[in-house]
C-alpha cells in the first residue's frame, strides 16, 4: 500500500524533501513507518521512537489527527493515508 509522508522543520532537512510517497505492507502501523524512517535516514535515527513509543513532544498526525488520540504507535494505516511528522517546537 502507498502512504503519503510529510515532514516539517528539521525532519524535512533530515529527509531532504517535504513530502514523499512510499510503499508499505498491508497492516503497517504508525510505529512501523517511524521505525523504518529511522533506519532509512541517518539523521532521524533515535529521533522518532523511544522504547517503541513515539518520543515525547513529537506530533505525528494520521490524516490530520494526532495519533496520540488514537492508538499511538499501534495506529493502523491504510492505503492513501497521509502521515505527517512534526519535531518538537521550541520558542516563546
Amino acid at each position: 500500500m502507498e502512504l503519503d509522508l510529510r515532514f516539517f522543520a528539521t525532519f524535512r532537512e533530515a529527509v531532504g524533501q517535504k513530502e514523499l510517497t512510499s510503499s508499505f505492507e498491508e497492516g503497517t502501523t504508525v510505529g512501523d513507518v517511524l521505525s523504518e524512517l529511522e533506519t532509512e535516514y541517518d539523521d532521524l535515527e533515535g529521533e522518532l521512537l523511544e522504547d517503541g513509543e513515539i518520543r515525547p513532544q513529537l506530533s505525528v498526525l494520521k490524516n490530520g489527527r494526532d495519533v496520540v488520540h488514537m492508538e499511538g504507535p499501534d495506529t493502523a494505516l491504510e492505503a492513501g493515508d497521509t502521515l505527517s511528522v512534526f519535531p518538537p517546537v521550541a520558542g516563546g
